[in-house]
């Protein structure tokens, strides 16, 4: 295929460096945001009258049967094109006439791809909060079926206090709501329109930017020429954005993978989400969970090729640029695997509510309330920490807990020890008793359930 700027050259380009310098096989899968972003610049070339109203209706046209012949696979995409911009257009030109030729007239390739990337990464950000949505729905899901399951809550991987599974699993929920958040600030990063920033320096012809804007649903425009076609900021917060998605799953994905082990056995994962080993027949590998923990880092190196690429470019646009594409693509695809499939592990998973009381009542989670119970009968909290404290020493060294200790053995260590000590240290109380807003009393928990489910429903 020829050239479209190959009118200053005398010598053929290199066949090494047309590979090198081409992008079709992977900016193809902008084929619609390409043909959308030319529908939207040949409308307003008619209706500016920058060219004739009958050549702009037959090169919209030409485009729409180009894009129902690519959808359908009537029209296969060149591999051997410079970049998708370039082979609409060829195709356009060879279906059409000379027409076609007009359809570039007040663009450059360069506002050209920095709108088809916006208008792609738009698509593909509401694709991305409708999976969160449906990661949200299952925690929530979760959560209502594991309300009075009591586990100990870790600190330094060390059991702590006593909260449930469903407050647990819930702390996660809040981090993805941070991430739908931040996808809808970029959203509006993103749905910005470069067109009419050409090259770098706009154009002598009388175009309407606010017009193309308005055709590609857009909410605003560029205000700087040179600006539009360099920005890339967007893209980074985009992979900024999942590099956190990420984060939040290979957290989430450690837990899965502690939790159904043999030494926890709090989880169980369903068959279809295991994997089994070639030599040791009793094993049930998390597979899943840990690939999605090792392809966390894949994303983390995106976003650390974008920023290096971005790093020592001049304004305003240079080939440097065509690499970002690459690292946005996979960090997006990435990212869209990893929540469908994690979310769909977990909810299919079984809580084994068993294992999870058995490690609560192990683990003296129940000291501070033990030592709170005692602040409440007047002893100042540092010595009523010390009493517990000692109390916890005693039934370690004797295999009791803090439920079975006889009340005479309390009352060695504080006369201020009654009968209602046992109630206090209750595990279920030591919980439902948490009834601060946010806590994981039921009460709380019930309400943030109701959160996350509204929170999922408005972002819709």
């Amino acid at each position: 295929m020829a050239k479209m700027w190959d009118a200053r050259f005398s010598k053929e380009e290199n066949s090494r460096v047309n590979d090198f310098n081409s992008s079709i096989r992977f900016d193809s899968r902008m084929f619609r945001e390409d043909i959308a972003g030319s529908v939207a610049h040949a409308t307003m070339l008619g209706r500016c009258g920058i060219i004739e109203q009958s050549e702009a209706d037959r090169i919209v046209e030409g485009l729409k049967e180009i894009l129902r012949d690519l959808e359908s696979g009537a029209l296969a995409i060149d591999p051997e094109a410079e970049d998708i911009h370039m082979f609409v257009e060829e195709v356009l030109t060879n279906r059409i006439g000379d027409t076609g030729k007009r359809l570039h007239t007040a663009r450059s390739r360069n506002d050209q791809v920095a709108l088809d990337v916006r208008l792609y990464l738009r698509r593909e950000i509401g694709e991305i909060r409708a999976l969160l949505r449906e990661l949200l729905n299952t925690i929530a899901d979760l959560a209502e079926r594991t309300t009075g399951a009591v586990m100990p809550g870790y600190t330094h991987l060390q059991r702590a206090q006593p909260v449930t599974f469903a407050h647990y699993v819930l702390a996660y929920a809040r981090m993805f709501l941070r991430d739908d958040g931040r996808l809808a600030e970029i959203y509006k990063h993103t749905n910005i329109s470069p067109l009419g920033s050409g090259a770098l320096a706009s154009t002598t012809y009388p175009i309407d930017r606010m017009l193309t804007a308005e055709l590609l649903g857009m909410d605003g425009v560029t205000e700087n020429s040179m600006d539009g076609v360099s920005d890339r900021d967007f893209l980074a917060e985009l992979i900024f954005a999942l590099s956190l998605v990420m984060t939040h799953l290979s957290r989430f994905s450690e837990e899965i993978i502690l939790w159904c082990s043999g030494e926890f056995g709090f989880v169980e994962l369903d068959d279809a989400f295991s994997t089994g080993s070639s030599i040791m027949p009793q094993k049930k590998n998390p597979d899943i969970a840990e690939l999605v923990r090792g392809k966390t880092g894949r994303v983390y190196g995106d976003l650390t090729a974008i920023l290096t690429v971005l790093k020592g470019i001049p304004l305003a646009y240079n080939k440097d640029m065509q690499e970002d594409k690459e690292a946005v693509f996979d960090a997006i695809d990435t990212a869209k695997l990893c929540i469908e499939l994690f979310a769909s592990m977990i909810g299919t998973m079984t809580v084994r509510e068993d294992r999870l009381r058995q490690a609560a009542s192990g683990g003296f989670i129940n000291a501070t309330d033990c030592a709170d119970y005692l602040v409440k009968k007047g002893l100042p909290f540092r010595d009523a920490y010390r009493v517990s404290g000692r109390l916890v020493a005693y039934c370690i060294e004797n295999g009791k807990t803090l439920e079975t200790l006889p009340l005479d053995v309390y009352r060695q260590y504080s006369p201020l020890f009654g009968e209602d000590v046992y109630d206090a240290v209750d595990l279920d109380n030591c919980v439902n008793r948490r009834t601060v807003y946010g806590g994981p009393s039921l009460e709380s928990v019930r309400r943030q359930i109701a959160l996350v489910r509204k929170a999922a429903a408005e972002n819709e």
